[in-house]
């Protein structure tokens, strides 16, 4: 089991739902290849409205159903590990951001895991 505590840094790739690679959902991709990587977690946040550069709102309300509505794709380990899984995102990320953020990890453990002490 991968250990994490301390100093950590976050990746988030927003993206569009629509998006994809090789017919899959763009998201599933990233998330696939954390995993390939070893990396401590991914996580996938589906949207209920949001917009982007294109300056397009899309929503997930009622009278204005969108087909696109924004995803973030949140990884979170150590500094090196995730600027080692950055160049798995070239060629990747078409349209988005992707972020890098400092962040402090106070508890990771798998579940049925019991908390040390």
């Amino acid at each position: 089991m991968t250990r994490l505590t301390g100093r950590a840094l976050r990746l988030t790739v927003f993206v569009g739902e629509s998006d994809v690679y090789h017919h899959r959902p763009l998201y599933t991709e990233i998330v696939h290849r954390a995993h390939r990587a070893g990396l401590a977690g991914a996580s996938v946040f589906r949207g209920i409205e949001g917009f982007g550069a294109s300056s397009l709102i899309h929503t997930a309300r009622l009278l204005s159903l969108s087909q696109d509505l924004p995803v973030a794709v949140v990884v979170v380990d150590d500094e090196a590990r995730i600027r080692a899984f950055l160049p798995q995102l070239d060629g990747l990320i078409t349209g988005g951001l992707v972020t890098l953020d400092a962040c402090e990890v106070v508890h990771y453990a798998g579940r049925g895991e019991e908390r040390a002490e």
